[in-house]
């Protein structure tokens, strides 16, 4: 499918083929609104975010997607199809609640869940094997799911997920109750899937994995989408911010400093004026303010969700990443 189109805050989503389309999505549940018209195009072979904090929208938009339940309101298509029951062998889920069967060996559960998707139970089976070799976990291909650690458990998970090769791949909260090694494990392997054009799209309440590993992001809070776009998009909607050290700590060229500019230490900080550096530099050096170091950055995901969701989604976004999984 191709087409232009405006998604939510207003970013126009370029001509390019959608793995996922999702116009005006409501899911009410007793009386209850979680989902309050959600808009989002994921391109294919992208990495897509949706973040928020726990109790945001986030699985119920999920499971909306995937079919799992029905939108009360809305449109959406997957891989080409209004129904994505249809394409569900082509799609692999991780959902937070993870399950497996304690009782089965490794090699068997990624077979088990191979099957589920149609893969024949002995190709399953043989591909649990080289899955979990190729993932250092060879050694435990014959270990029972009950005798392995929780992250190893978590691993063999993943890897039924990705075991008939999808097109596409969804992680609802994929990175939680990982140490720092398998985080990083995980982030390398959604960075294979998309670069051998597989489309990811995964929910985090963690900005940092957003950040890192996302193409284009859906921030959502209270059940809306008040931006879905390009992660740079999302940063630019706040000014880059200036950080500047001079040699005179006084001078005709403290005029040209914007009126937010504050002093910390040896360091002036402010928002880069509309005019741009040129003008500032200028005043600088006709001043003698003498520059010691003079850098322009970006905003951060963080300051934009801020600007974008507010303070109350963020401080509960900051909540839900303290929380203990």
């Amino acid at each position: 499918m191709t087409g232009n189109g405006i998604d939510a805050g207003g970013v126009e989503v370029a001509s390019t083929e959608l793995a996922i389309e999702a116009r005006g999505l409501v899911k009410r549940f007793d009386g209850f609104t979680a989902v309050d018209g959600v808009d989002i195009s994921v391109p294919k072979g992208s990495i897509y975010g949706i973040l928020g904090p726990n109790g945001a929208g986030k699985t119920t938009t999920l499971r909306m997607l995937l079919g799992i339940i029905d939108p009360d309101q809305g449109y959406r298509r997957v891989l080409g199809h209004e129904r994505p029951t249809d394409v569900a062998r082509r799609i692999g889920y991780l959902p937070e609640e993870r399950g497996l069967y304690p009782a089965m060996k490794a090699y068997e559960a990624i077979g088990f869940l191979a099957a589920l998707r149609g893969v024949p139970l002995k190709e399953g089976r043989r591909k649990g094997r080289e899955l979990l070799e190729a993932h250092g976990l060879g050694y435990a291909a014959d270990r029972q799911i009950r005798q392995m650690s929780k992250g190893m458990a978590q691993t063999v998970q993943l890897l039924g997920t990705l075991v008939h090769e999808p097109d596409l791949v969804v992680f609802d909260e994929p990175f939680s109750g990982l140490d720092a090694l398998n985080q990083g494990k995980l982030e390398r392997m959604i960075r294979d899937l998309a670069a051998r054009g597989t489309t990811v799209i995964f929910s985090t309440h963690v900005i940092a994995h957003a950040e890192r590993l996302c193409d284009q992001v859906a921030i959502i809070a209270g059940g809306k989408v008040p931006f879905a776009g390009p992660v740079d998009v999302a940063r630019d909607r706040l000014r880059p911010q200036v950080r500047l050290e001079t040699r005179a700590q006084d001078g005709v060229w403290r005029a040209a400093l914007p009126a937010d500019a504050r002093h910390e230490g040896a360091f002036w900080h402010f928002t880069l004026p509309e005019t741009g550096v040129e003008p500032l530099l200028r005043a600088l050096i006709e001043g003698n303010a003498g520059i010691l170091s003079l850098s322009i950055e970006r905003a951060g995901l963080h300051d934009a969700f801020v600007a974008i969701a507010g303070e109350a989604a963020a401080k509960a976004l900051e909540e839900s990443a303290g929380e203990p999984k």
